[in-house]
C-alpha cells in the first residue's frame, strides 16, 4: 500500500508535491483555529441577533408609549376642560396642555352626542359619529397614511387627538434597531413610517420579521429588521491562520510559475507563433531549469518536422489531385462545346425545316450545359458555387445567338442580382431559362423576354421569366403546349421549388449561397 502511494506521489507534477506538502503541514493548525474563530464569530453574531430584537421590542414600546403618553395628556386636559361649564373648554384644554412636554397640540372636542364644541391647531376631523364611552380610547390611522388619530371617552363628551407620522418615526428610530421597514396598521390603512433602500450588497443580509398588537389590540405594528454580521476586517482577524496557509499556498504557486509555469509558457508562444513554410520552429534558448521542459521543447522540433514532411508530401498530392479534377473539368466543357458544334454543323445540312429546328433545340441545351460547365470550371479555385450572373447574361447571348431566323430581332432582357448557387441548381435554372426562352422564339419571336433574378432570403432567390406567351391553362388544346409544361414542371421540381404561373410570367425558387 506504501509503495503504491509513494509511486502516485512520484508520478506527481513539482507544483503538485510542493502544494501538497506544505498542505498536509499546516492544514491541521489552520483547521483547528479556524474551528475555533468559527465558534466565535457564531457566538458573535448571536449577540447581534439579540440586540436586534431587543431593539425592535424597544421601538415598538416606544411607539406605544408615545400614544399612549398623547392619549393619556388629552384625557387629563379635556376632562377637566369639560367639567367647568362657564369656561372655553379649547382654551383651558390647550393651557393644561402646554403645561405637558412632548404631547401634542392639535385636537377637538364634541359633547356627549358626537357634536363638536371646538377645535385646537390644524385639525381635520375624522369619524366624527364614532363615540368612545368614558374612559375608554379608540385608535386608527388617517386616510392618507400620514397621521394616527385617537379618541378618547371622558365626562360629557369625547376629545379627539393626532399625532403625525414623523413623530412616531422618531420614536422608532430612537432604538438605534437598522430597519428595512416599519409600519402600523389599523386593519384598514396604513402608516409607513420607515421604508429604507436596500444598499447595494446588503440584500444578502439575513433580516428579522415582528409584528405586535398594541393600543388594546386596535393597532398592529409590523416590522422588518436587518441583522448586522461580522465586518470584514474582524473575519480577516479571526481567520489569520488560515490567511498563513492560503499564503504559503500561493508561496508555492509562485514557485511553480517560477520554475515550470512561465518556461512552458514561453515555449507555447514559439509553438503557436510557428508558421509552417517560415522555416524551422523556434524555441527560447532559456527553457527554465528543469530537464522535463528541454526534453519536451526538442520532442516538439522532432514533431513540427515531421508534421511539416507530411504536409508537403500531402501538398503535392492535392495539387496533382487539384489538376486532375481541373483537367477533367476542361474536357467536359470541350467535349461539350464540340458536341454543340456538331450538332450546329448536321442543323445547317438538315434536309427539313423540322429537322434543322430539332438540331437547333438540341444545340440550345447542350450549350447551356456547357454554359454552366464553364462557369463551374471558372469559380472552381474559390469554392463559391457558381455565379448566376456572368452564366445568365452568357446564356442569353448564346440564344440570341442560335435563335432561328424569325427571331433574330428578339431581346432578351436581363435584370440579374449577383449570386452564387451550386451546380445541380445552375443546371437545372439554365435549362428552365433555355425552355422557356426558346419556347417564346417560337410562338412569340417579336416580344421581348424579361429574365428577373432577385434574392428574397439569406437561403432563396426569387428566378422570373416573363413573356406574353406565358399562359399558364393551355395544355389541354395545344399538344406542344403540354410538352412544354410538363417540361419546365420537372425542372422545377429539380429545385426543389413549386413553379409559380401567372399570366405572362413564370417564377421558381432556387437556393443560393449567403451574402459574403
Amino acid at each position: 500500500m506504501s509503495g503504491s502511494l509513494r509511486g502516485r506521489f512520484d508520478r506527481l507534477s513539482t507544483g503538485s508535491k510542493l502544494f501538497l506538502i506544505l498542505t498536509l503541514a499546516l492544514l491541521p493548525f489552520g483547521l483547528v483555529l479556524a474551528w475555533t474563530a468559527a465558534g466565535n464569530v457564531a457566538q458573535a453574531n448571536r449577540a447581534l441577533e439579540q440586540r436586534a430584537e431587543a431593539q425592535t421590542g424597544s421601538a415598538i414600546q416606544s411607539v406605544e408609549s408615545v400614544v399612549a403618553r398623547n392619549a393619556l395628556a388629552l384625557r387629563i386636559a379635556a376632562n377637566g376642560a369639560l367639567r367647568q361649564a362657564n369656561s372655553d373648554p379649547c382654551q383651558t384644554t390647550a393651557q393644561t396642555l402646554a403645561l405637558t412636554p412632548a404631547v401634542g397640540r392639535n385636537f377637538t372636542l364634541r359633547d356627549t352626542n358626537g357634536l363638536q364644541l371646538c377645535t385646537a391647531g390644524i385639525f381635520q376631523p375624522q369619524r366624527d359619529n364614532l363615540l368612545v364611552a368614558p374612559g375608554d380610547i379608540r385608535t386608527w390611522v388617517s386616510n392618507d397614511g400620514h397621521q394616527l388619530f385617537f379618541k378618547v371617552g371622558v365626562i360629557n363628551g369625547t376629545a379627539t387627538g393626532a399625532l403625525p407620522d414623523t413623530e412616531l418615526r422618531q420614536a422608532a428610530l430612537a432604538s438605534g434597531a437598522h430597519f428595512l421597514t416599519f409600519g402600523l396598521n389599523d386593519s384598514l390603512h396604513d402608516m409607513v413610517l420607515i421604508d429604507s433602500p436596500v444598499a447595494s450588497g446588503a440584500e444578502l443580509l439575513p433580516t428579522i420579521t415582528r409584528s405586535r398588537r398594541i393600543a388594546n389590540n386596535q393597532l398592529s405594528v409590523s416590522s422588518v429588521t436587518r441583522l448586522p454580521r461580522i465586518a470584514e476586517a474582524d473575519r480577516v482577524l479571526i481567520f489569520l491562520p488560515l490567511l498563513m496557509w492560503a499564503l504559503a499556498s500561493l508561496l508555492s504557486w509562485w514557485l511553480v510559475q517560477r520554475l515550470l509555469i512561465r518556461p512552458l509558457r514561453h515555449l507555447q508562444r514559439s509553438v503557436a507563433n510557428f508558421q509552417p513554410g517560415d522555416g524551422p520552429l523556434a524555441l527560447p534558448d532559456r527553457r527554465g531549469p528543469a530537464k522535463e521542459i528541454d526534453e519536451l521543447g526538442q520532442a516538439f522540433e522532432r514533431a513540427v518536422e515531421r508534421v511539416e514532411h507530411s504536409e508537403r508530401e500531402m501538398g503535392v498530392a492535392l495539387e496533382g489531385q487539384r489538376r486532375l479534377v481541373r483537367e477533367v473539368h476542361h474536357r467536359v466543357k470541350n467535349n461539350l462545346q464540340v458536341v454543340a458544334s456538331l450538332l450546329n454543323i448536321h442543323g445547317r445540312n438538315a434536309g427539313t425545316p423540322d429537322a434543322k429546328d430539332a438540331y437547333s433545340a438540341i444545340g440550345r441545351r447542350v450549350d447551356a450545359l456547357s454554359v454552366v460547365h464553364r462557369n463551374h470550371y471558372a469559380e472552381l479555385e474559390e469554392n463559391r458555387g457558381i455565379a448566376l450572373r456572368p452564366l445568365v447574361t452568357e446564356l442569353a447571348a448564346g440564344l440570341r445567338g442560335s435563335a432561328p431566323d424569325s427571331a433574330r430581332a428578339i431581346s432578351i432582357q436581363l435584370d440579374v442580382e449577383s449570386l452564387n448557387t451550386t451546380q445541380d441548381a445552375a443546371v437545372a435554372a439554365a435549362f428552365l431559362i433555355t425552355e422557356i426562352v426558346e419556347f417564346a422564339m417560337l410562338h412569340e419571336p417579336e416580344e421581348p423576354i424579361e429574365v428577373v433574378l432577385r434574392r428574397t432570403g439569406d437561403l432563396t432567390a426569387a428566378l422570373s421569366l416573363t413573356s406574353p406567351v406565358l399562359v399558364p391553362g393551355q395544355e389541354q388544346v395545344n399538344p406542344e403546349r403540354k410538352q412544354f409544361e410538363r417540361i419546365v414542371d420537372g425542372l422545377a421540381r429539380q429545385l426543389r421549388s413549386p413553379l409559380e404561373r401567372k399570366l405572362g410570367r413564370y417564377s421558381v425558387d432556387l437556393p443560393v449561397f449567403p451574402a459574403s
